[in-house]
């Protein structure tokens, strides 16, 4: 097991990083205020004199709705940030492992492998393949493409018209620290088996009442099927079906 007291996590306030920190508790995780993707010097002295050997990358804007109204911010935040980010991993010798997303794929078709063309549909996923753009240019790098929500479905309606890998925080959390405790690298796809939201939404609780949606009933565009091959995932770690 690699040394948790020597990686550093943006986004350690989040949905996902609440989950890593249970799993990696002795890691650091700096707020936003210490630690600003928008101010590369701020970042650049946080990281001065510290022994750190790994940076996972999560902090984002991530409502697609929002980033249509306000592109500006995914651009100063998921572009520009994530690129400061590998530039100070470059600088300070710090292996990267970026979050990025399953929307970066066009979502016409699904299980879609690590090699498979990309195609954004919306701005919040341009603004996450720019970042992943980034990272590539960095060889000391993990891409990790997943989906996830809350272990508790949040929401009383669900799409029974979109296919999806998601799994929820507290599995893909698992994941991701075995990935990193395997020192993996490339790209990765992390996730469950092929499923609607509906289904999704229903494996979390049997019980209980979730209205049915279409994704043409939303104001915002959302790919069809971006179900993800986790095939990589499952030769790298061992994963419970």
């Amino acid at each position: 097991m690699f040394d948790q007291s020597t990686m550093i996590m943006t986004g350690g306030s989040g949905l996902l990083g609440g989950e890593i920190r249970k799993l990696l508790p002795e890691a650091d995780y700096p707020s936003e205020a210490d630690f600003n993707l928008t101010n590369y010097c701020q970042m650049d002295r946080y990281l001065e004199g510290r022994a750190f050997s790994l940076m996972l990358h999560a902090a984002a804007f991530v409502s697609p709705p929002k980033i249509d109204q306000d592109p500006l911010q995914a651009l100063d935040v998921n572009i520009a940030g994530t690129a400061s980010v590998v530039k100070l991993c470059m600088k300070h010798g710090l292996k990267l492992a970026y979050i990025c997303t399953d929307y970066v794929f066009r979502g016409d078709r699904g299980n879609y492998t690590e090699d498979d063309s990309v195609y954004p549909v919306n701005k919040y996923a341009w603004s996450k393949l720019g970042g992943e753009c980034a990272v590539r240019l960095y060889d000391k790098s993990l891409i990790i493409r997943t989906t996830f929500g809350p272990n508790v479905f949040p929401y009383d309606k669900a799409f029974t018209d979109q296919w999806t890998s998601r799994e929820p925080v507290r599995t893909i959390a698992r994941m991701i620290v075995a990935l990193l405790e395997k020192d993996a690298s490339g790209t990765v796809h992390v996730g469950g088996k092929r499923k609607t939201v509906m289904e999704y939404a229903h494996s979390l609780d049997p019980a209980r009442v979730i209205e049915p949606l279409s994704i043409n009933d939303v104001d915002f565009k959302v790919p069809v099927d971006t179900s993800l091959d986790v095939s990589r995932l499952h030769d790298l770690i061992e994963t419970k079906e």
